[in-house]
């Protein structure tokens, strides 16, 4: 039996929490469940407004649609949302250039299928380190990749929180998908970057190998995010088989 518990915090430094998460253990439509992370961007409140609008297309998406496939589910739904957020950017100055990463997760058995954009993260926690499965679609990322910059150094870059894909911010978005077999002690972590700027990856893979329940877990990562700083919004999801 799939337990998740999911807590979103604004953090120490921002007057407005532009995170928003979605979390079912439960069916909807014809996937056995869903988990969805978004960071959303833009002045006033139109990054909250983005991430709040990209989930509730995504989930209205799904209940309606009569197909069976898990990543043609998600592609649906987050491009739905795409298509949503841009129309709606284009009604008022207010929201002009709004956008949101998102992160969304279902596990059918034990196979499970991502869907990605922007910098939003999810994790495979497996006895021997933490794995992050997404790639980031952020400026230091490509950098990286290109071999301009090295990983020890993208943390404290003054440029890392440029990304280069978001929902919303143009007519079409292009989604990475991911999908892998998780085995029976898997611990899967979805989180914003407000959780992942403060704190480093051992940090993390030592607070979810501790003892706890899956919400004692997740409240401890965003007490010590604020701790080290809670320079932005913290979001987290924790998924257990």
């Amino acid at each position: 039996m799939i337990q998740s518990f999911s807590v979103t915090d604004i953090g120490k430094m921002r007057n407005l929490n532009q995170d928003y998460v979605y979390t079912t253990d439960g069916q909807i439509g014809n996937l056995p469940n869903l988990y969805i992370v978004a960071d959303g961007m833009g002045g006033h409140n139109a990054g909250d407004f983005a991430a709040r609008l990209t989930i509730s297309t995504m989930i209205e998406t799904i209940a309606e649609l009569e197909d069976a496939e898990a990543e043609v589910l998600l592609d649906k739904s987050v491009t739905a949302a795409n298509k949503a957020v841009f129309r709606c950017a284009g009604t008022s100055e207010d929201l002009e250039g709004m956008g949101t990463t998102v992160v969304a997760a279902t596990i059918d058995d034990r196979r499970l299928t991502i869907a990605n954009v922007g910098d939003s993260r999810l994790y495979l926690c497996r006895e021997g380190g933490l794995r992050q499965i997404t790639r980031d679609h952020s400026w230091v990322e490509e950098m990286i990749r290109r071999g301009g910059l090295k990983r020890e150094d993208a943390r404290n870059h003054p440029d890392k929180n440029i990304i280069t894909r978001a929902v919303g911010v143009e007519e079409t978005v292009r989604i990475d998908f991911f999908e892998l077999t998780l085995q029976e002690k898997d611990l899967v972590l979805m989180c914003t970057d407000g959780l992942t700027n403060m704190l480093e990856d051992e940090t993390i893979y030592g607070v979810l190998l501790g003892t706890g329940t899956l919400e004692e877990k997740a409240k401890e990562l965003v007490r010590r995010a604020n701790e080290n700083g809670g320079r932005d919004n913290i979001s987290v999801i924790l998924i257990d088989l």
